[in-house]
């Protein structure tokens, strides 16, 4: 296996599961921390399943692009779409001091992925969302 892992996904929510074992065993080959593996595995579950609830405006298939890349000690995950532009860095952080029945429903999830990654970084290129994910391996 290459330092890059490349995996094209419908928009159909069991893919994750293909995505998942994709993301273990390149960190299986490349000797990644589990807690990295982890942290790739838990947010690029919750990148895709946005994605595919909320992405797209009608119920035909429609691929997603995840390319996962191992550069030195960072590890890099680039998540692609063709759905409505969408920038979860915009999403604001939730209140998690307000009690439960006063929040604003969404957004935990992309709240997770930023905890969880050390940087994210959105653009727009050719009428295409591309989310790139990024985390020290040290």
């Amino acid at each position: 296996m290459s330092d890059e892992l490349h995996v094209r996904l419908a928009n159909r929510l069991e893919e994750i599961g293909r995505l998942a074992e994709a993301v273990e065993a390149f960190g299986a080959v490349h000797q990644l921390p589990d807690a990295v593996v982890f942290a790739f595995n838990l947010s690029l579950d919750e990148v895709v399943t946005n994605i595919i609830s909320y992405a797209f405006p009608d119920v035909q298939e429609h691929p997603i692009e995840v390319r996962l890349r191992l550069i030195g000690d960072v590890v890099q995950a680039e998540v692609t779409d063709s759905g409505r532009p969408f920038n979860p860095i915009d999403v604001p952080a939730p209140d998690l001091d307000a009690p439960i029945d006063e929040r604003r429903i969404g957004g935990l999830g992309i709240h997770i992925v930023r905890e969880m990654m050390d940087a994210l970084e959105y653009t727009r290129e050719q009428d295409r969302n591309v989310l790139r994910l990024t985390k020290r391996v040290s």
